[in-house]
């Protein structure tokens, strides 16, 4: 989580809204990919840190399946990265923040819970979620400054 961090951070520095995320393989230990959130930038909607971070993992490993990978984001997926995430097999989903506006894997359509949903990863919230919270509401705190000055 905490490199997801890092990985949020360095999207807020650009302007964009602080998400990070990790793609890990459990089995070693290795960081498969990171993503951060981007859609300003690369003027791409579904840039989101999460489809950013699976779309690396699986052009490095070869494969669009990442059944046995885990992915950390720092914010509840919302239900595009939530389906990216079940389209992809992630074996384990590890979130920090919850996201009661835009989230959809604890909140709104709770996206896994659903009878369409093909695969189901097993889910771990709550993943220093303090400092996720944190940074999110810093930066909407500083952008609201900057356009109330």
């Amino acid at each position: 989580m905490r490199i997801a961090l890092q990985a949020a951070q360095d999207a807020a520095a650009r302007g964009e809204t602080p998400v990070g995320a990790v793609v890990v393989d459990p089995a070693t230990g290795d960081v498969v990919s990171i993503g951060a959130n981007g859609p300003i930038g690369a003027h791409d909607p579904t840039a989101h840190a999460e489809i950013v971070a699976l779309r690396a993992a699986a052009a490095k490993i070869g494969n669009y399946r990442l059944t046995d990978l885990t992915l950390v984001v720092t914010l509840e997926p919302c239900a595009m990265c939530a389906g990216a995430i079940s389209h992809a097999r992630i074996g384990r989903l590890v979130f920090g923040a919850e996201d009661p506006k835009g989230g959809a894997v604890i909140h709104g359509p709770k996206f896994f819970d659903q009878p369409t949903c093909h695969w189901r990863p097993e889910v771990v919230g709550g993943v220093l979620a303090q400092e996720s919270s944190a940074l999110l509401k810093g930066f909407f705190q500083a952008r609201r400054k900057k356009t109330k000055g």
